[in-house]
């Protein structure tokens, strides 16, 4: 498997600016406090700048970085503070929001500056020459008053394309006032990796700059166009967590950082934090409040998972065969998915993951897979599912279903009251442990009151249910041509303090399935807790 190499140094830099470029994304709405946590967050994955925001141009952003010099002990990164470079026409010292940069405390600051002629006389009503002055003037204001300035040149590669000799003097202007990094910005996201290749190469070997990298994914090659910049030679890229950003995003740091050490044989974080990664990126989704991508590369569920029977057969074999690293390198784990797909070497490693020895029994192992095949062509799903996979495994290895009751007969009614409100009554009868038990409840839907009446009926005898609480539930319709009458297949996810896991029931009727859901979960917790089954 691939080693993570050694040795980060302040010659390359891993800028983020999720608090600033990342929180422009549709649905991220970040509070200061969520902008602090995600600061510490990144920080403790040891990036070396993190651009908290605009200071002076909301009361949220300058709260955030008084809080930030309160309340945090940066121990990887250098916080840094956005901006624009002075208004035309009015001197740097005398700008207002030039003067709320330099108030922020913060150590390092980021100016945005035009690249593109058009921009500048249209946006700026200026001309050319003053948009010039503008950089000169602040980079070197704020220089003198011992800031660290990084210059972001706002759509330089499409200003790049209209007037290169142009484009090319603003960078110039800004690293000869003082400015330490020039960023070449794709603000529209419109380049391709050779394109940006090509252009960072050229303005590299014109203006002998330090240059850096900001891509926007409108066309989906933000991080390939970002590792194109670093092939050319610019030595600081800037990247947001998980590709947060306005439209479709930018850059994402993770596949973006995970590259430049793996692939690359770059450090560019400190020592062992790489391991942290999936584990920082699935915390930054919970506080933005975006579900974590699943297919994300390196850090997403189904990064490192394997369906079908081909590619378990070679992993059996050699994991590297079907793998471009160790996901553990990353934070991740590598998952055995079992499907309709899956062959023997699918089933005798996910039991090997659940703990299952299966010692090679190829009769058991093929009455395994035969019956995995069985019940999926009748539309279960055993890899969304894996519970009720590891109960069907379990059944076929012990030669009894794990059954912790037995039911005689279950029943829900929805009754149409005249007020036009709805009463939802389950009763479930069934016998534990010798006793015969009747339980009715209600609920706020059929399937709530079945459950209610499954843990009236069984809390006393099994008070371990008492910790068991239903996290979600999906219902898919899978004959649409039936109509009411199609095949329903129902996914329900239960936990406790330990974990979650999900259960799957399919019928004809949408209750009986979720029946069937429920019947594994409360099995499958009793298990976990470690009760044993009736004979």
């Amino acid at each position: 498997m691939t080693q993570a190499p050694q040795g980060p140094d302040d010659a390359f830099h891993v800028f983020d600016t999720t608090l600033r470029d990342g929180a422009q994304r549709e649905g991220i709405n970040l509070t200061v406090a969520d902008k602090l946590t995600i600061a510490r967050h990144l920080d403790d994955f040891g990036v070396g700048y993190i651009e908290g925001g605009w200071p002076g141009a909301n009361p949220r952003d300058t709260e955030f970085f008084q809080r930030a010099a309160r309340e945090i002990d940066f121990r990887h990164a250098r916080l840094v503070a956005f901006g624009a470079t002075r208004r035309a026409g009015v001197r740097a010292e005398d700008d207002p929001q030039v003067a709320a940069l330099l108030a922020s405390g913060a150590p390092v600051i980021t100016l945005v500056a035009k690249s593109h002629d058009r921009h500048v006389e249209l946006a700026l009503r200026t001309t050319l020459e003053e948009n010039l002055a503008m950089v000169r003037d602040t980079v070197a204001h704020l220089r003198a008053h011992g800031r660290r300035v990084f210059v972001d040149c706002e759509h330089f590669f499409d200003g790049y394309r209209a007037n290169p000799g142009y484009a090319a003097q603003v960078v110039r202007t800004a690293a000869g006032a003082g400015a330490e990094v020039v960023v070449l910005c794709d603000t529209n996201g419109g380049m391709l990796p050779a394109q940006v290749g090509a252009v960072v190469r050229t303005v590299l070997a014109d203006t002998g700059a330090r240059l850096g990298i900001h891509a926007q994914d409108d066309t989906g090659c933000a991080v390939a166009n970002t590792l194109a910049a670093v092939d050319a030679g610019a030595t600081h890229v800037q990247c947001t967590a998980n590709g947060y950003g306005e439209r479709v995003g930018n850059a994402n740091l993770f596949p973006v950082v995970a590259a430049l050490e793996l692939k690359y044989g770059r450090r560019v974080l400190p020592e062992g934090k790489l391991t942290e990664m999936t584990r920082i990126s699935h915390a930054i989704a919970e506080v933005v409040n975006l579900t974590p991508a699943t297919h994300q590369p390196y850090v997403g569920l189904s990064a490192f998972a394997h369906k079908a029977g081909l590619h378990a057969s070679a992993i059996k074999v050699d994991p590297d065969l079907y793998q471009h690293i160790d996901p553990e390198l990353v934070g991740n784990t590598m998952r055995m998915l079992v499907s309709d797909m899956a062959g023997r070497a699918s089933v005798e490693l996910k039991g090997k993951e659940l703990g299952i020895e299966l010692g090679g029994d190829r009769e058991l192992i093929g009455r395994v897979v035969e019956r995995v095949k069985e019940r999926e062509a009748r539309g279960y799903t055993y890899e969304a599912a894996d519970a009720s996979f590891e109960l069907l495994l379990r059944e076929e290895v012990a030669g009894r279903a794990l059954r912790y009751y037995r039911v005689e007969s279950w029943r829900a009614i929805v009754e149409d009251r005249p007020d036009g409100t709805h009463a939802n009554e389950a009763t479930v009868k069934l016998w534990a442990k010798g006793e015969r038990i009747v339980a009715t409840a209600e609920g706020n839907g059929p399937v709530n009151a079945l459950d209610r009446a499954l843990r009236s009926a069984l809390e006393r005898i099994y008070p371990q249910l008492a910790a068991l609480r239903l996290t979600d539930y999906k219902v898919r319709i899978l004959e649409g041509s039936r109509g009411t009458g199609s095949i329903t297949r129902v996914l329900v996810s239960t936990g406790d303090e330990q974990g979650e896991w999900s259960t799957v029931g399919v019928a004809e009727n949408v209750i009986a399935a979720s029946w069937q859901a429920l019947d594994d979960a409360y099995a499958y917790g009793l298990w976990r807790a470690g009760v044993e089954p009736l004979e």
